[in-house]
């Protein structure tokens, strides 16, 4: 996959990185002196690409014509939202993805200006927040489609509601589907007639009503009594893993 990135700053070039390891073809727009000086010690020479990232020329030089994908990643948002724009209009970029600098512009980057994907720390901060209150103990491993669903791990209590009951007889949510148990350092393939013993890891793929619902089966009674997040002010115990 070829990815355009649009400035080499601490966001841009970690990016590169990243994708850099993950054997991706990559191109960073820059054209700071200072910034340049440093992602020439982090990434390689043939990387990037001196010059505006509001250049057409140049943005043709660094190949946007080819890329799959398009990152804007400067500190400008009216810059964001005119990269997403004209790679879309102009050069039929396949996707584009968009720093959002200041919370209060996030309504403007949707697709007025082509972008498919927003990065708004404050939300990502806000959803953290959210989960954390709402899950438990649960713990989210990885996110699904583009996070609709997720994959989470839930280690059983003694006392749990689902200790000694066999797969089939839970009552398991609607949109929640148990992929795995790992058991004394065993990964067994759950059946329905599987019963649950205390100390399992339970990986199961859930949206987030499902994982709230899985959090109180699984969950030690001391716990499971407790008002969920919003009622009385009370918060959940658990912690949010992101990979």
């Amino acid at each position: 996959m070829f990815v355009l990135i649009c400035s080499g700053g601490r966001t841009g070039a970690q990016l590169a990185s990243l994708l850099i390891a993950m054997d991706h073809d990559v191109r960073v727009v820059e054209n700071r002196p200072d910034v340049l000086s440093r992602i020439h010690l982090e990434l390689p020479t043939e990387v990037i690409v001196e010059g505006d990232v509001m250049d057409l020329k140049v943005l043709e030089q660094a190949g946007i014509r080819d890329a799959d994908v398009l990152a804007a990643t400067t500190t400008s948002d009216e810059n964001n939202l005119t990269l997403c724009y004209l790679a879309r209009t102009l050069y039929h970029t396949r996707r584009t993805i968009a720093r959002v600098n200041n919370p209060r512009n996030a309504w403007l980057f949707d697709s007025k200006f082509y972008v498919d994907v927003a990065v708004n720390q404050a939300e990502i901060l806000a959803s953290l927040i959210q989960e954390e209150m709402s899950l438990g103990d649960m713990i989210t491993l990885v996110k699904l489609r583009r996070g609709n669903y997720s994959l989470v791990e839930e280690k059983i209590p003694a006392g749990a509601r689902a200790v000694g009951k066999a797969i089939k007889d839970l009552p398991l949510p609607e949109h929640v589907v148990i992929a795995a148990i790992i058991r004394k350092g065993e990964v067994m393939i759950p059946r329905g007639v599987t019963a649950i013993e205390e100390g399992d890891e339970i990986l199961a793929v859930a949206d987030l009503e499902g994982a709230r619902e899985l959090a109180e089966l699984f969950s030690a009674p001391e716990y499971s009594s407790r008002p969920s997040s919003g009622q009385n002010g009370e918060k959940g115990l658990g912690r949010i893993i992101r990979r």
